[in-house]
This record gives C-alpha cells, structure tokens and sequence, in this order.
C-alpha cells in the first residue's frame, strides 16, 4: 500500500492523542502513585546500591502511556481479532506491573503472568506466531525456515523475552522510555515504507505515549514508569514485530528485529551470561548493566543516557537502510557508526584517565 497523505494523517494524529493524554495524565497517576504507595525509596529497597537516585520517586508511570497508547489505538484502529488479543494481554501486563510496582511480586509469579499474555496473542486460529524464520546462512538452498510447531514456543519466548528486556534496561531516568521511543519511531518508519497501515498506526500511539511521557521522565526524573510502563512496553513492542516483521520470508525478517531491539537483547544475554558464570541465578539483581558501566567510567546520567539513545538510534537507522536498501548497505553503515563509536570511546577513556590522574596529584 504506497503512503497516502490520509495514512500520514491518521499516523499523526494518532501518535498526537496518545502523546496528548499521556502528558496530560501523567500528573494525575504521579498523585495516584503516591496514595497507592507505589514509591521507589532507596533507603527501604534492600538493593540501594543500585539504584541511581537518592530520594524517594513514585514509580507507575507508566499507566500513563498505556492510557493514551490505548486510547489512540481504539480511536483510529478498527477492532481486529489480532489487535484485540494485543491489547488483552496488554492490560493482562500493565495490572501485573501496577500490582509489582505497589507489593514487590516474586519473580516466578511474573513470570507466569507473563507467559499467559504471550499464550493469548499466539494460540488460536487468530493468533500471531513466528511462522518463520530467514536462514541466516546465506550459503544454503533453503532461503528460510518453517518452523512448524516451534512456532507457539519460540513465540511465546520472544515476547517474553522481550518483554523482561525492555525492564532490565529501565535503570537510569530516561532510559527505558526513551529507547522505546526510538524504537517505536524506527519501527513506524518500516512499516510505512513496507505498506503496513494498521502496524504503523498501533506503533505511532505507542511512540506518542512513550513521548508524553518522557518530559516526566528526564534526568532528574519526576516519575519512574515501573514495570507498569517497562514490561507493557516489551509487549507490545514484541507483538508488533510479530505482527509487522517477522511474517516476511525475506533476511528482514530474521535482522530487522534483533537491530530494533538490540540494546535490551545484548544487555539481558550479557546480563544472564555473567550470573550464570559467577554461579548466580539469572534472575538474580546485580549493577553491571550497562548502563551501570557507563556510569562507572566516569559518564553522568544525562551522558550515559545519551551515548545509549545514539547506539539505539545508529541500530535503528541501519534497520531502515537494510529495509530500502539493502544488506550490504546497511552492514557497511553500521562498521562505520562502531568504528566511529570505540574511537569515541577510547577517546573519551584516555581524558577521564587523565583527568583522573590530574586530580591525583592535587
């Protein structure tokens, strides 16, 4: 379907109310967070030190997004059995994440929650799995794998994969919402370019939602979205690139995903890698996010949010290239933004190092 200034039109404004309410709304669950006692403290949380704030914040937020995410969504949507198991397993998330952000829920039980959300969207006649899979060995006479069966359980662990990857990352002010943002943005992009109206109208509510909601967000955050907002995120970000990717036999369909989502992705397996070799469980809470190295090389919050948004955003960039353009092309822009990107680093290492000894020797 070519893109129509109607399509724009609809895009826009859909992204403008949910952006719209979730600013304005914002505020009011602050204030409802705080009588529901839905609070960050440091000083009660028995994992203080890794938290990067020093007084209390009222977590929830993100129930603001979901309210104009859903708002939006029924406005400028028809309601299609697919979309509707999406925003069923949605509120499924977003009361989980109300009742986590107010009692603290165990680990297993969210879990658990979590999976029957992902159940809702996949199993049915009307619902959406990872049917296949791009062969990734550019060599081989099968261009792509059907996955069969496999469908159910590899979707299943996507979406909940996800869904816990887009939370572990929620550790500075600004983070979490502003990757998914960009994300969200980059995945409106695609799916304009590729002819997907409804994919592109359900991610521009969830791209104005994340929107209305980061000016509350920001370094010195005001408000924490909470796994409210971080794992409702996840969700429908991991529904929509099933809906809007992951159905085409092309190698998009096995890319395009993992650049969108590769922050979360390689910092939830680095993250599981390192627990699992120091003997921990990988559900087990640590700082060595990174996130949380960035901070300990010397990077302000404001900074290490920063460097995180262009490494989501040079990512997303190169989804988009490899959407138009081509692998080759987008394989060769992305060496370029990560050679670019450790001399940046390196260079930025050798004045902190200086700096540092500087003081020293005062």
């Amino acid at each position: 379907m070519p893109i129509s200034l109607e399509l724009i039109g609809r895009v826009a404004a859909a992204l403008a109310v949910a952006f719209l309410i979730a600013l304005i709304l914002t505020p009011v669950v602050r204030n409802l967070a705080v009588r529901m006692g839905a609070v960050d403290d440091p000083k009660r949380d028995k994992d203080a030190e890794r938290r990067m704030h020093t007084r209390p914040i009222p977590r929830m937020g993100g129930l603001a997004i979901f309210l104009g995410f859903l708002l939006a969504t029924l406005v400028f949507l028809p309601m299609t059995p697919q979309l509707r198991r999406i925003l069923l397993g949605a509120v499924i998330v977003v009361v989980l994440g109300i009742f986590d952000d107010v009692y603290d829920l165990p680990a297993k039980f969210k879990l658990i929650v979590q999976i029957i959300a992902a159940l809702i969207v996949t199993v049915g006649k009307d619902g959406m799995v990872i049917e296949a899979l791009s062969n990734p060995n550019i060599f081989s006479s099968d261009p792509y794998w059907v996955l069969g069966w496999l469908s159910y359980p590899i979707t299943v662990i996507w979406v909940v994969g996800i869904t816990n990857a887009v939370n572990l990352i929620d550790g500075l002010d600004g983070l979490a919402c502003g990757v998914s943002s960009i994300s969200s943005l980059t995945l409106l992009v695609i799916a304009l370019l590729l002819g997907e109206p409804q994919v592109a109208i359900l991610v521009a509510a969830l791209a104005g939602g994340c929107l209305g909601f980061l000016p509350y967000n920001m370094n010195p955050a005001k408000i924490f979205m909470g796994d409210t907002g971080s794992t409702f995120l996840g969700y429908v970000l991991a529904c929509i690139s099933i809906q809007g990717l992951f159905k085409m036999y092309t190698l998009i369909s096995f890319v395009v995903p993992f650049l969108l989502f590769g922050l979360p992705i390689f910092d939830t397996c680095f993250a599981f890698t390192r627990r699992i070799a120091h003997g921990q469980s990988p559900m087990h809470a640590d700082r060595s996010h990174v996130h949380h190295r960035l901070i300990d090389m010397g990077f302000s919050q404001k900074q290490a949010v920063a460097v995180l948004y262009v490494i989501t955003a040079i990512l997303g960039l190169s989804a988009v290239v490899l959407t138009t353009s081509g692998a080759m092309k987008a394989m060769l822009l992305l060496m370029a933004f990560c050679v670019a990107g450790a001399v940046a680093l390196s260079i930025f290492q050798t004045s902190h190092h200086k700096s540092g000894s500087q003081e020293e020797k005062k």
